[in-house]
């Protein structure tokens, strides 16, 4: 058994897997198929670690939105709602940073979760917020958006 299947238990697997899908822009969604094919693959994985088909619930209708702010995300405010009520054993996203580029949204999410005891799961791994180790996924996605800020200052830089 790999180390991931060991950290979903039965509590886990008795509540839904929520596959969360979003790309930024128009633009992306209708020239990055690639992408979108890679998101709903995440389907595959949860079946992999033991949710039945009729269990994964995927929210796709923040398309075309921005992750910088959960406001006007409603597909984000339906999965916050979710882990919250203890109904997510599981959410799933292409990278953690697809769930939410404001980190005051992405604390919210992951100290959810881990209240509710939901697993967290991208295409790099499974992680179980309540676990120290585990909670070191959050300073991967600081770290990602620095870099993101750090590129941006560079391009305006040279662009002077």
């Amino acid at each position: 058994m790999s180390a991931e299947a060991l950290k979903v238990t039965a509590s886990h697997l008795a509540r839904n897997a929520y596959l969360y899908i979003r790309q930024s822009t128009l633009k992306q969604v209708l020239h990055n198929t690639e992408s979108a094919i890679r998101q709903y693959d995440l389907r595959g994985k949860a079946t992999a670690l033991g949710w039945a088909a009729d269990q994964i619930t995927v929210i796709d209708i923040d398309q075309g939105q921005s992750g910088a702010s959960a406001a006007d995300r409603e597909g984000f405010q339906q999965l916050v709602a979710e882990v919250s009520l203890g109904r997510a054993g599981i959410v799933l996203g292409l990278e953690c940073s697809r769930l939410a580029r404001n980190n005051a949204d992405w604390h919210q999410l992951l100290e959810l979760c881990a209240m509710t005891g939901t697993l967290i799961c991208d295409e790099d791994g499974l992680y179980d917020p309540r676990n120290f180790n585990d909670r070191l996924v959050r300073h991967e996605v600081l770290r990602d958006r620095t870099e993101v800020k750090d590129h941006r200052r560079r391009v305006i830089a040279v662009a002077r």
